[in-house]
């Protein structure tokens, strides 16, 4: 008997080692997969894009103009009588997406009159590096820059939306950098409640990640929008609500009958972009 819980107990701490030194690679699994050239996807607006951290990964992008026909509202005139320039929206995915495999979302949830873009992770897609939770906030500061940057978008109307693993992207890039508002889908309170919750057989304290949205959303200062559905089995609704309750400015909380984790845009599809394009116009 003394041998056998040995035995078990040897195995239980070599399984506590793996989970230490590989929980990057079981929260970031990393499809790979390159962008299609948005124009083949019915996208003529979009262009490929790619952008260097400063670590010097490269990371693959998109960028979508504004919609032909998606006027920009309540736009100030550019510089020396330059066309109004759009609101910007910065996109982050769940963990197991790329651009590749969220394109029709892209093409269909893109508010119009704004500008968006979206980066493939490091390690994503095709984009070069590996994915760590430092890799992805530098890959977020560079897709804020970048976007900030384009001669079409207005500098003072950033939005960022981040869904799932995406929420905790955004919600530090939302309180790192000036946004005009923050969208998240799905937020979790952080990776240590996540574990619990879902690895219970593991001690909290080997989780090495982050990955705080209750601490990131603290920190803005802007409206933030929650989506949230109420059969999510994988981020439960109560996560979210405490992501909501705890932001300092005005929020407003959606529920979404009958949607899971990753049926969202399915379940509802209507409400969802029509919260969306009101809360970026």
């Amino acid at each position: 008997m003394i041998r056998i819980l040995v035995a078990i107990a040897l195995a239980y701490a070599g399984l506590l080692v793996l989970v230490w030194l590989f929980q990057e690679r079981i929260a970031f699994p990393a499809p790979r997969g390159r962008p299609p050239d948005p124009a083949g996807v019915g996208l003529p607006h979009g262009e490929r894009i790619e952008l260097v951290t400063q670590s010097g990964v490269t990371l693959a992008g998109w960028f979508l103009r504004p919609r032909p026909g998606g006027r920009p509202t309540g736009n100030p005139a550019g510089p020396h009588g330059k066309p109004p320039r759009s609101p910007g929206l910065l996109w982050f995915y769940g963990n197991g997406e790329n651009i590749a495999a969220i394109w029709p979302i892209l093409r269909e949830y893109q508010p119009p009159g704004a500008a968006l873009l979206v980066i493939d992770y490091p390690g994503y897609g095709a984009s070069g590096g590996r994915t760590t939770e430092a890799g992805l906030y530098e890959a977020a500061g560079a897709a804020y820059e970048a976007l900030r940057a384009r001669p079409e978008v207005d500098p003072e109307r950033i939005y960022v939306y981040g869904r799932s693993l995406g929420s905790a992207v955004a919600s530090y890039t939302a309180a790192t950098y000036p946004v005009r508002g923050l969208i998240l889908e799905s937020p979790f309170t952080s990776a240590r409640e996540m574990s619990r919750r879902h690895y219970g057989l593991f001690p909290a304290f080997i989780v090495r990640l982050g990955l705080d949205n209750l601490a990131a959303v603290s920190r803005i200062r802007c409206p933030l929008l929650v989506f949230q559905g109420t059969r999510d089995l994988l981020v439960p609704p109560d996560m979210s609500r405490r992501v909501a309750e705890a932001a300092p400015g005005p929020v407003e909380l959606i529920r979404l009958e009958g949607a899971g984790h990753n049926d969202t845009y399915e379940t509802a599809g209507g409400l969802y972009r029509e919260k969306l394009w009101a809360f970026v116009r």
